[in-house]
């Protein structure tokens, strides 16, 4: 009670979020019972039938089921990949750069698109992407017939992934850059004391300096490795690249939503959820063992 006395202003504080989280995430929980019946939304969750797991069965026996989930796999992995990726290597670049007003207009500059929605971005690749688009307009400059981006298989993942890296590789950038402030100056004294040029400190100073926080990022995105970006795609795809382009969340949308098929739907949230809750702890665990980072 002591404690409490010192402390309530901050409870108070956290009280507007802990309900808002209470209502929004805790309480629709009792809805995943939907995945266990054939739900009739005019029965409701008390008149539907009792099914026990034949929506999970029904999940890995159907083709297409399947497909997203292999499709949602290697989207959200390249994602991951090239989101860890680029941001190391940028950061390392831009760190490179003595003058600080343009490094700062360049830091600018890049992490604009982060703050964009992807109902925005959606709207200007649709137009600069299309057939008749800026971007097809380039490449017939040069010769090369033009490329269906958003509506083939093979170009549509390319798409999805490059665009999604040109988004947020600018703000993913500050966890690197933050590192990098934090290396001993005195490191690469030494380094040019002994005749280390730029790319020998680079390699033998700034790098192993950046691996630990490449551990913590990595290990730690395991936990979203099942969302490959819901905005994104809802807001790029369409019929001709469900094949490659269709992911859980989508799928979920068109199946729960669009076919009425909610126990379905229900089923499907659930195991991803259940994967991803298994993911992010195996990833907190990986980062305390390999980088000794933990939350609590």
């Amino acid at each position: 009670m002591r404690s409490l006395r010192k402390t309530w202003p901050f409870h108070v504080m956290l009280l507007p979020a802990v309900i808002f989280l209470i209502i929004f995430s805790y309480i629709p929980m009792g809805g995943i019972i939907m995945a266990f019946q054939d739900y009739k939304p005019w029965l409701g969750i008390g008149g539907s039938d009792w099914i026990g797991l034949d929506n999970f069965r029904y999940l890995f026996e159907r083709e297409d089921s399947v497909q997203v989930i292999w499709n949602t796999l290697i989207i959200a992995v390249l994602k991951m990949v090239f989101n860890l990726l680029v941001p190391f290597l940028f950061a390392i670049l831009l760190n490179e750069i003595r003058q600080v007003g343009l490094q700062r207009s360049i830091q600018t500059l890049v992490y604009l698109p982060h703050f964009l929605s992807w109902v925005i971005l959606g709207g200007i690749l649709i137009d600069l992407l299309a057939a008749d688009g800026f971007a097809n307009r380039v490449l017939g400059m040069v010769g090369i017939d033009p490329i269906f981006f958003l509506g083939d298989n093979n170009w549509f993942r390319f798409t999805v992934i490059v665009s999604d890296v040109w988004k947020e590789f600018g703000y993913n950038t500050i966890i690197f850059l933050a590192a990098l402030a934090g290396i001993n100056p005195s490191l690469y004294e030494a380094a040019e004391m002994d005749g280390a040029g730029r790319w020998k400190q680079t390699l033998h100073i700034t790098v192993p300096s950046l691996l630990p926080m490449v551990i913590v990022v990595g290990t730690l995105a395991l936990g979203n490795v099942l969302n490959a970006g819901f905005d994104q795609i809802f807001n790029l795809y369409n019929p001709l690249v469900y094949e490659k382009g269709d992911i859980i969340d989508t799928f979920v949308y068109r199946t729960a939503i669009l076919n009425g098929e909610m126990g379905f739907g229900t089923a499907i949230g659930l195991f991803k959820s259940v994967i991803s809750m298994i993911l992010i702890l195996v990833s907190y665990r990986l980062a305390y063992k390999w980088a000794g980072y933990r939350i609590f």
